[in-house]
C-alpha cells in the first residue's frame, strides 16, 4: 500500500482496506442516505473532472460554507485537493463584511454554499469580490446553479488522465488548505496548512484514539470548516469508520439516539448543556429514586481513572454504574465510549462523571497552526489524567519559554499566514510556534493549560490573573451559564454573568420568587443577582484573595455566536463582550 502523503490519500487508502457501505452518510428529507468509500471517490473523480472544464488550475481557490457537515462538502473536498487546488472553509455564521474579506484575501474562483441563508449572505456581496466566477449550492434554490451540474458536467471520463497528472504531481509540501481563524478580535487570519502538516497530524494523532478499525461509528456535528473537526474527519476515514453527519446542534440529542455512535467530537459547552438536561431530569425523580441519582453524581464526583480510589469506591462506582449510569449511557444510544474534547477547557468535576459514567471524554490541545493537536489523553496505557490535555504527540515537540508560553515545533505547524510575511515571523521563531497559551509539562509528560497569555491581566495593585481558570470554576454552578472575568488595571477583579435562565426560573419557581418573565426581568431581580453571588463566594474561596471576584453585573441577553459574544467554537469574544456591556463596567469600577 502506498504510504499516505496528501489528503486525498485518505479515501484511496481506505477503499484499499474496506469498501464502506456506510462511508458518509447524510440525512436527507428525514431519510439517512449512505455513500459508499467507491461512491465517495468516483463522485470526488468526477468533481476533479468537472473542475478542470470550469478552467480550475493549480493552486486556485474554492470556497466551501455549509451551514452543517455533510457528505458533499467531503466530496468537494477531495474533487478539489486531487487537482491541485485548495480547499478554503469559511464559517457559515461569520458577517456578510467577514465573508467579503476573505473571499478577497483568498482570491477565491468559485464558492459552494449549503442553502438559501449563506447564499443570500455570498450573493449579496458577490458585486464586491471581483475575483469570485461563480456560486453553486448543495441545496435546491430557486436562483442558484446546484452543484449537480457538476456531477453532470465531470460525468465524461475522457479527462480523467488529466486528472491523474494532477494528482501525481500533488506533493505532501504543497499548500492544501487556507483556514479562516474565526478569532476573537480583529480580521480572521489565513493559516497555510500543507497536506504534509494536516496528513502528519492525522497519523501522529490516531494512535491516540482507540478504534475498532471498519467497525466504529462515529456522530460529525461541530463545525467542519475548523481544522479539528476536519481532521478528526480524516482519522475517522484512516480506520474506516463511517460517518455520519448531525443534522444541527439542536438535533444531536435525536441524531444519538439513531446513530447509536460510538464516537464523536465536543466542546465543552455542549457537554455541559447535556449534563444539565440529565440533572434537570433526575431532579424530577422522587423517594429513593432521586436520592440513588444523586448518591451516583456524589460517586462519579470523586471518579479517579484507574481504581486509584481503591476496592470500596470501586464497588460503589460498579453499584452506581449499574443502577443509574447505564441509564445515561442509553440515552446517548447506549454504545458512545469517546467524546474527544477541544476548543477550550473542561469542567474537572464533568470530566470525573461522565468517566465515571463510561462516557470518556479526552481532551486534547492544539490550534489551527498546529493542524491541530498538540496533546490529547488516551484511556490506555496511563494515558488520561484529568485536569491535563494529556501527552505530546508522537513527532511533535514543545517546550516551555520562560514566561511560560507553550512553544510547538513539529511537521504540524503551519507553513505561515496567506500574504502576511510579517506576523508569520512574529508567531515562528527558529521553527517554534508561539501559541499564545500558558502551560507546563509535569513529572509524567502531561500538559497543562493554565491560561491565554493575551488573557492573562494584572490588577491596579500588580497581580495577575488567569480569567479561564475562574471562569471554568464558576460554571461549574448551575446557576451560572457564561462568565466573562474583568478587571485589567483596575483595583479588584470583577464578572459579567449570563445567568442560566432556564435553572434559574426552575429555583425561582421552587422558592416562589416573581422573577417576570423575561430574561431582562430575571437578571434584573435583586434575590437572583443576591443567590447568584453566594454561588460566586463560594467558589472564590478556592482562589487566593487578590484574585477572588469582588462584584458581579448579571446581563440580560443569553450569549451566543449570533449575538456576537461567542466565537463559531463558542469561545468567548471578551472585546466584543467588553464593548456590549460598557455600562455594567461603568456601574461597577465607575
Amino acid at each position: 500500500m502506498a504510504p499516505i502523503t496528501r489528503l486525498f490519500d485518505f479515501p484511496y487508502h481506505q477503499l484499499s482496506k474496506n469498501n464502506l457501505k456506510a462511508c458518509l452518510v447524510t440525512k436527507y428529507d428525514g431519510v439517512w442516505v449512505k455513500t459508499s468509500t467507491q461512491e465517495y471517490i468516483n463522485k470526488a473523480n468526477t468533481i476533479s473532472r468537472a473542475l478542470l472544464r470550469l478552467g480550475v488550475q493549480k493552486n486556485d481557490k474554492i470556497a466551501i460554507i455549509s451551514s452543517n457537515n455533510r457528505t458533499e462538502w467531503h466530496i468537494m473536498d477531495i474533487g478539489i485537493l486531487q487537482v491541485g487546488a485548495q480547499n478554503v472553509p469559511i464559517y457559515p455564521t461569520i458577517s456578510e463584511d467577514d465573508y467579503e474579506y476573505i473571499l478577497n484575501h483568498s482570491e477565491a474562483k468559485y464558492c459552494f454554499v449549503s442553502d438559501e441563508e449563506v447564499f443570500r449572505k455570498v450573493n449579496n456581496i458577490k458585486g464586491k469580490v471581483p475575483y469570485l466566477i461563480d456560486i453553486y449550492s448543495f441545496n435546491t434554490l430557486n436562483h442558484c446553479t446546484n452543484w449537480n451540474t457538476l456531477l453532470e458536467l465531470g460525468k465524461d471520463e475522457s479527462n480523467q488522465d488529466e486528472v491523474e497528472a494532477l494528482k501525481n504531481s500533488v506533493k505532501g509540501s504543497d499548500l492544501a488548505t487556507i483556514i479562516y481563524t474565526s478569532g476573537t478580535t480583529g480580521r480572521p487570519k489565513g493559516v497555510m496548512l500543507s497536506h504534509n502538516n494536516i496528513v502528519s497530524n492525522v497519523l501522529d494523532s490516531a494512535s491516540r484514539i482507540p478504534f475498532e478499525e471498519g467497525k466504529s461509528i462515529a456522530l460529525s456535528f461541530l463545525p467542519i470548516c475548523h481544522i479539528y473537526e476536519r481532521m478528526v474527519t480524516y482519522i475517522y476515514q484512516f480506520y474506516s469508520c463511517s460517518i455520519y453527519f448531525g443534522e444541527s446542534i439542536e438535533k444531536i440529542g435525536d441524531n444519538v439516539k439513531e446513530v447509536r455512535p460510538t464516537v464523536m467530537t465536543g466542546v465543552p459547552r455542549l457537554t455541559e448543556k447535556v449534563y444539565e438536561k440529565i440533572i434537570a431530569k433526575g431532579s424530577e425523580l422522587t423517594g429513593i429514586k432521586k436520592k440513588l441519582f444523586f448518591w451516583a453524581v456524589q460517586v462519579g464526583e470523586r471518579y479517579e481513572p484507574y481504581g486509584a480510589n481503591g476496592w470500596w469506591y470501586e464497588l460503589q462506582l460498579k453499584i452506581a454504574r449499574k443502577l443509574i449510569f447505564s441509564k445515561w449511557k442509553e440515552g446517548l444510544g447506549g454504545r458512545l465510549d469517546l467524546i474527544v474534547n477541544g476548543s477550550a477547557a473542561m469542567q474537572h468535576r464533568l470530566l470525573r462523571i461522565f468517566a465515571a459514567a463510561e462516557i470518556y471524554i479526552m481532551e486534547g490541545y492544539g490550534l489551527s497552526e498546529t493542524s491541530p493537536v498538540i496533546a490529547v489523553n488516551d484511556m490506555r496505557n496511563h494515558g488520561f489524567k484529568i485536569g491535563t490535555v494529556g501527552r505530546i504527540i508522537d513527532n511533535v515537540e514543545v517546550k516551555i519559554a520562560p514566561d511560560g508560553e507553550i512553544l510547538c515545533k513539529g511537521p504540524n505547524v503551519m507553513m505561515g499566514y496567506y500574504k502576511d510575511e510579517k506576523l508569520t515571523q512574529e508567531a515562528i521563531v527558529d521553527g517554534y510556534f508561539h501559541t499564545g497559551d500558558i502551560g507546563e509539562i509535569d513529572s509524567e509528560g502531561f500538559l497543562k493549560i493554565t491560561d491565554r497569555k493575551k488573557e492573562m491581566f494584572k490588577t491596579s495593585g500588580g497581580k495577575y490573573i488567569a480569567p479561564q481558570l475562574l471562569e471554568n470554576a464558576m460554571k461549574q454552578s448551575r446557576f451560572i451559564e457564561q462568565i466573562m472575568v474583568i478587571g485589567d488595571g483596575e483595583k479588584m477583579p470583577a464578572a459579567f454573568i449570563q445567568p442560566n435562565f432556564a435553572f434559574v426560573k426552575e429555583w425561582a419557581a421552587l422558592h416562589k420568587i416573581p422573577v417576570g418573565q423575561t430574561n431582562a426581568e430575571t437578571s434584573a431581580n435583586p434575590k437572583v443577582k443576591e443567590r447568584i453571588e453566594q454561588e460566586v463566594n463560594e467558589i472564590n474561596k478556592k482562589f487566593g484573595h487578590w484574585e477572588q471576584i469582588k462584584r458581579i453585573e448579571l446581563t440580560p441577553d443569553v450569549w451566543s455566536v449570533d449575538g456576537g459574544q461567542l466565537t463559531p467554537t463558542l469561545k468567548l469574544k471578551r472585546k466584543a463582550v467588553m464593548e456590549l456591556y460598557k455600562e455594567l463596567y461603568q456601574k461597577i469600577y465607575g
